[in-house]
């Protein structure tokens, strides 16, 4: 019963989105020359910053000064907003967010390309900043046991920065997928304005070496700028998506109806009982005595009623009304005239 009532509102859901105006017509981001020649780039700048700490060059030194100088000391005002701020890097809350948004839009433009949009690059973001985490494993400044070390393959899990690549990536979905040149200038601004915060938060906390923000922020440019690739990808899981729904919504139009039982009142229709059982007008008048089958029929004849209401019992003659083709059972019971 739960499951038609679910299954009911489903296509309720589906009913009203039907309903909703035409979406608009947005254009998909394609790999352009402009962009190619962004990925490249920031490409470019990633493996740089890799080599730069493998080699234990400049940068490993810069991250100590930086440490070392403890930002969280200079600055302790700051710390209780900084430590809200930060939230806005993690992974669960922000993408409950976003995805809140773009499903809404989905809901509203009778598409799933925002949700699978969001979907893809968050599965990106897992399998390359993740990879490179574990197959690095840096430790964190806090955790660091030899000054001026690179802290690499040590068994942990910071380079690159995942609140700062996350940052990257959750708030800049919401420009790659604006539907106006204007909207994507403004989100643009605002997403690369939480992402700057956040990886700059993380170092002042020291949870974070500045080269692991600066591969966190390279870490997720490169999932936006590559984005396009995969647009063809998600086109034709929307399509399949979509495919599945109209088969199912034509089978539950297509199955049978099946009339619901009328419930009956007990009261207004009692059950038939067998005849032999209960009626003992059915049963032969030979198989019993006379005297028995005169009391069977008096009692099935007679109603019950108050005591003061029955016919008076006198020993002479029946009480059944004579038959004018019958003979009397007993002549000398007659009553005398």
């Amino acid at each position: 019963m739960r499951t038609d009532r679910s299954i009911t509102r489903l296509e309720r859901l589906f009913a009203r989105l039907d309903r909703e105006p035409e979406p608009p017509k947005i254009e998909t981001p394609r790999m352009t020359r402009t962009r190619a020649v962004l990925f490249s780039a920031t490409l470019a700048f990633y493996v740089a910053i890799v080599v730069a700490v493998l080699s234990t060059s400049w940068l490993v030194d810069l991250d100590w000064k930086v440490f070392m100088f403890r930002p969280f000391q200079q600055w302790p005002e700051l710390h209780a907003f900084l430590d809200y701020f930060v939230v806005l890097g993690q992974r669960g809350p922000t993408a409950v967010m976003v995805a809140a948004w773009l499903g809404w839009r989905s809901w509203r433009q009778h598409t799933l390309r925002p949700l699978l949009t969001l979907g893809a690059s968050l599965l990106l973001l897992n399998v390359t900043v993740g990879a490179v985490k574990i197959g690095l494993g840096r430790l964190g400044p806090h955790y660091a046991t030899s000054i001026g070390s690179a802290e690499l393959y040590q068994g942990g899990d910071i380079f690159p920065s995942g609140h700062t690549a996350n940052a990257v990536v959750t708030w800049g979905i919401l420009a790659y997928l604006a539907s106006t040149p204007l909207t994507r200038r403004y989100l643009s601004v605002v997403s690369s304005v939480i992402a700057l915060g956040v990886g700059a938060t993380t170092v002042y906390l020291g949870t974070h070496w500045l080269s692991d923000v600066l591969l966190g922020w390279a870490a997720g440019l490169l999932i936006l700028l590559a984005l396009p690739w995969f647009e063809p990808l998600i086109a034709r899981a929307e399509a399949m998506i979509f495919a599945v729904r109209e088969r199912w919504r034509a089978r539950r139009r297509l199955a049978p109806v099946l009339p619901s039982p009328v419930p009956t009142s007990p009261a207004l229709f009692p059950p038939r009982r067998p005849a032999a059982d209960t009626d003992p007008l059915r049963e032969p008048v030979g198989a019993v005595s006379g005297r028995t089958a005169t009391a069977l029929r008096t009692t099935v004849q007679r109603p019950h009623g108050a005591r003061s209401e029955r016919t008076p019992v006198t020993p002479v003659g029946s009480r059944r009304p004579p038959h004018a083709d019958r003979a009397p059972r007993n002549p000398q019971a007659r009553p005398v005239n």
